[in-house]
Parts: structure tokens; C-alpha cells; sequence
């Protein structure tokens, strides 16, 4: 079952080790954890449906409650504290697209505004229901899930835009066929959530990101259906997929999408390798970026990540022996660790390893082998569940992203991560920060940062904290250059910054063509730009 307050299935865990609770402690002090409120107690508080019947609408106050918030920290945090705001009027569960499109119009005629809602995985506030106004429709598309059709010589697959990342990849690979998109949220995260947030995967440097995946499919607009074509590539004006690409639900609702698909590879391998110093690090893998070897993954952890992760681990007896190992051959206090994806067929990933390989030799990697690598493939899916173990001690923890030019890239880290542990300098509250590099191209990368506190006395206050760090850091980012999301989206918690990159023409051309498309505003108000 899902949970409804936290991450996941409520099945599954994960395990903090002794000496990453010691590390905590030492480090960030031993609060006292908050309580949480009850389901029973938080339901009493649903208020009651504003929408007229609709038999395709659940009024229910738990299906409301469930779809009320994404998981974002903030999410987490009126979740877990039962001060909710507001809960969408209904949620309705269409099948097709026809179903969409009855729904819509009857949104129209009603006045109503519809929340699009595919895995609930957000983590910016693409789901939060706007204050104020008339009622809200949550509209969830997790009965939109087949795959409609798959041409095995143009490698296009057409899905219901509402399926799921292990459905997606279960479908493809009966076929002999992966699309080879795997976001951190992979297990719950839906294709159509992917393309209207520009989503990337672990894998996107040898399959792509979405917006490389995303032929075409289906939309439909409160004004009417947009078809996009699928089409190997055209000097025909504007390309109608990038209308769509991130446009977070306020041009319409995404119903089906067509996906560029690659035939199984015959081998896939991950494998780790230490670097002496960060600087030692970047300067190999802009190195393995630059020379476009075909890797499908690089995920470069810089020194205080590996302390941490390496911490995080358990197996403390393994671990001291590496790490001794590690100092002996020159990686000590600032080691980094690198993982490295290879997929392909056999004759390509040997090529594509050796030329790897040897560049990484010439920056003075350490090979580890691929146990590690295969380790780390074996829990990729698991960090969130991290987050019910650290507040159950007493800890919040977030991540946030960005990406930017490699020269801009040393400085944006290190402003970022000094701006979070220096965030709660003045309240006497220490911060723990770490970051890695997730994906690459030959101009820069981008940056992952997780960012670790103690909850403080109440609800309330524990959110102030989030508040000001989450300012300081996209302050950080926004003075470098970097964009305020590589793969988020903006939602409502990255609209204050986005203005720095887009500018105010660009943001008058996207409030002109949502207008376009949703005349009466009805389509996830709020959203990317008010």
C-alpha cells in the first residue's frame, strides 16, 4: 500500500547505520523528532466537496487527501503535520482520452480548475491547490496506462501518458525493447509527468533526456485536441512537442505520448572508480563528456558526498578496508567517487570501456571494479525512503538541482553548499551539505545537492528553515548563472527565480500562449508563472 504521508510503498524501508546515526549526531546534534498527525484526524478536517456530481468524480474525502500534495519538503511537511491548506473538490479517474475531453468541457462550463496529476511525485509545488477561487478538480491520469501501439522499425512506442516507469519498461521489454528513462522516482513517476516537466533520467547520457524521447502524442487543450505528429526531424516552424515539453500541466492534459525506444542492450555494466581530489574529478569526466565516448551514465560524488554516502553504507569492516586501500594508493581526506554506466552490445561496450578507461587512467582514476557500481544500480530507487528514517531521528533532509557551463560550475557548488550550511548560522542551527554531479554534456553538467538539519521544536519552525535555505541556495544559484531547475520543473517554488533566466519578454510569451490555450485560466493556475 502507499503511503499516504511519505514516500513509497509502506512495505519497504531503508535502514540507517550505526555510524551514519553517530555522524548525524555528532555533527548536526540529536533533536527530538516531531509527531505526526493521524490519517483519522487529518480526514475529519477535509472540508467538504464545492463540485456539482459528476460520475466520473470522486468526492471522497480520503482520494482528495491523497492528492492534495506532491513531495517536495514542504508537502512533507503539512502532511506529516496535518496543516494541509487547501485539498482539491474531487479527483477523477479517466480512461482515454474521450474521457479527458468530457471532463475538461465540463470543467469550462463549470468554472472549475483542474490540477493534472500523474505519479504525485513533484517536488516543486506542481500540485499545490491554489487559494481562494472556485473548486478544483484533481485530475489523475493513473488509469491512462496501456501501451496503445509500438512500431519495432521506426522504434516508436504510443502509451497512455498515466503509466508508470516499471509499467512502461515491463511493456518494452516483453517486446525486446527499453526507452532507458530512469529518474530517481522511477518507480512511481509517470511518461506524461516526465515530458511536462522535463524530466531526465540516471541513464541520459547514452539514452537521452525526455525531451530526446518525446516524438508526439496526444493533448487535450480546454479549446480543443492538439495532435503532434511523430517526425524524424522538420525545418517546419515552430516544433509543437516543445510547446508541451515542461509546460507543467497549464496548456491542457498530456493523454498519450509517443517515445523513441532503443532494443535491449546485450550488456550493461556500472562501474566505480576514486579520484585523489574533486578537481582531479571534474577535469576527467568534462574530459569523458567532451570526447562524447558512448557512455549511458557518469555520477561523480564530490568529497563531503563520499564521506557521507561511504557512511551511509554500513558494512563498516568493507568500508575501513577500502578506505585504507583508498589512502594508500593517494586517495584520502577529499577523495571523490565516480560510477560509470555502459550499455550496448557487446562490441560496443568493450570499445566504449576501453576508451573510457583509458582516459580515466590519464586523470588519475583508481578503478574499484564493479561491485560498487552494481551496488549502487541495486539501490538507485531507494534514497527517498532515506527521508522516513532521518525524520523518525529527528532530521529533515531536501535536494535541490541546477545545471550550468562548466567555468560557472566550481563557484555555483560551492556558493550553494556554503549558503545552506551557513542558512541557520544565526539560529545556532548547524546544516549538512553535499552535492554530485548527475548528468553531462560537453558544455557543463548538472548538480545535485542534498542538504540535511534538524527539525526544530514545531511544525512551523521546521518550515521557516526550509523557507530560508531554499532561498538562500537558489539565490546561490540564480548569482552564478545556473538554471533554477535541471529536471524539476519550476512549480511554484522555483517561479520567484525563474524571471532571472527566461526574462520578462520570455515570460510574457509563455502567460501569451497559455492564454491561448486555456482562455479562461483554468489549468493548474499558479503554475511556472502567475
Amino acid at each position: 500500500m502507499r503511503r499516504w504521508n511519505s514516500w513509497g510503498d509502506d512495505a519497504q524501508s531503508m535502514a540507517l547505520p550505526d555510524g551514519a546515526l553517530s555522524l548525524l549526531k555528532a555533527e548536526l546534534g540529536a533533536p527530538s523528532p516531531l509527531a505526526d498527525a493521524e490519517l483519522g484526524t487529518i480526514l475529519a478536517r477535509v472540508p467538504a466537496s464545492r463540485l456539482p456530481v459528476h460520475a466520473l468524480v470522486d468526492g471522497g474525502a480520503e482520494a482528495r487527501l491523497r492528492h492534495a500534495r506532491g513531495h517536495s519538503l514542504r508537502d512533507w511537511l503539512a502532511l506529516r503535520s496535518g496543516e494541509l491548506g487547501p485539498v482539491p473538490d474531487g479527483v477523477a479517474y479517466p480512461t482515454d482520452s474521450a474521457q479527458v475531453r468530457t471532463l475538461l468541457d465540463w470543467a469550462t462550463a463549470q468554472g472549475v480548475r483542474v490540477i493534472p496529476y500523474g505519479g504525485g511525485t513533484s517536488v516543486v509545488g506542481h500540485l499545490d491547490v491554489p487559494e481562494g477561487g472556485g473548486p478544483v478538480l484533481c485530475l489523475s491520469l493513473e488509469r491512462l496506462n496501456g501501451l496503445l501501439s509500438l512500431d519495432p522499425v521506426a522504434r516508436l512506442a504510443r502509451f497512455g501518458a498515466g503509466i508508470a516507469g516499471p509499467e512502461l519498461e515491463a511493456a518494452l521489454k516483453a517486446r525486446g525493447f527499453r526507452l532507458g528513462h530512469y529518474p530517481q522516482s522511477f518507480e512511481y513517476s509517470t511518461l506524461g509527468g516526465w515530458v511536462v516537466t522535463r524530466s531526465s533520467g540516471q541513464q541520459s547520457l547514452g539514452y537521452g533526456r525526455i525531451e530526446q524521447l518525446f516524438a508526439g502524442g496526444r493533448m487535450e487543450t480546454p479549446i480543443g485536441r492538439l495532435e503532434i505528429p511523430t517526425i524524424p526531424a522538420s525545418g517546419a516552424g515552430t516544433d509543437l512537442r516543445e510547446l508541451v515539453l515542461g509546460s507543467e500541466g497549464r496548456l491542457g492534459v498530456l493523454t498519450e505520448a509517443v517515445v523513441r525506444i532503443s532494443p535491449l542492450p546485450e550488456l550493461e555494466a556500472f562501474h566505480a572508480f576514486a579520484f585523489a581530489s574533486w578537481e582531479q574529478a571534474v577535469a576527467a569526466v568534462r574530459a569523458l563528456a567532451q570526447a562524447r565516448i558512448p557512455l549511458s551514465m557518469l555520477r561523480l560524488s564530490n568529497a563531503e558526498e563520499t564521506r557521507v554516502n561511504l557512511k551511509l553504507a554500513g558494512h563498516e569492516t568493507a568500508i575501513a578496508w577500502l578506505e585504507r586501500y583508498l589512502a594508500w594508493r593517494g586517495a584520502g581526506v577529499g577523495k571523490c567517487l565516480l560510477f560509470v554506466g555502459i550499455s550496448g552490445t557487446r562490441g560496443q561496450a568493450r570499445a566504449s570501456r576501453t576508451q573510457a578507461f583509458g582516459l580515466l587512467r590519464q586523470h588519475g582514476a583508481l578503478a574499484l571494479g564493479r561491485k560498487l557500481g552494481e551496488k549502487w544500480k541495486a539501490g538507485r530507487y531507494r534514497a527517498p525512503y532515506l527521508r522516513e528514517t532521518l525524520w523518525r531521528a529527528g532530521y529533515a533532509v531536501d535536494t535541490l538541482e541546477t545545471a550550468a557551463d562548466w567555468p560557472r560550475l566550481p563557484g555555483l557548488i560551492a556558493d550553494v553548499e556554503q549558503s545552506l550550511r551557513t542558512g541557520l548560522t544565526a539560529e545556532g542551527v548547524p546544516v549538512l551539505a553535499f552535492t554530485h554531479l548527475s548528468h553531462f554534456y560537453p558544455q557543463g553538467a548538472s548538480a545535485y545537492t542534498t542538504y540535511v538539519y534538524p527539525v526544530a521544536t514545531s511544525y512551523a519552525e521546521t518550515l521557516g528553515r526550509w523557507r530560508r535555505l531554499k532561498a538562500a541556495a537558489s539565490e546561490a544559484i540564480v548569482r552564478h548563472g545556473g538554471t533554477i531547475s535541471h529536471q524539476h520543473g519550476v512549480g511554484v517554488d522555483h517561479k520567484p527565480y525563474l524571471q532571472a533566466e527566461k526574462g520578462e519578454l520570455g515570460l510574457e510569451a509563455m502567460r501569451t500562449l497559455f492564454a491561448r490555450f486555456d482562455p479562461a485560466g483554468l489549468m493548474n493556475p499558479g503554475k511556472l508563472v502567475d
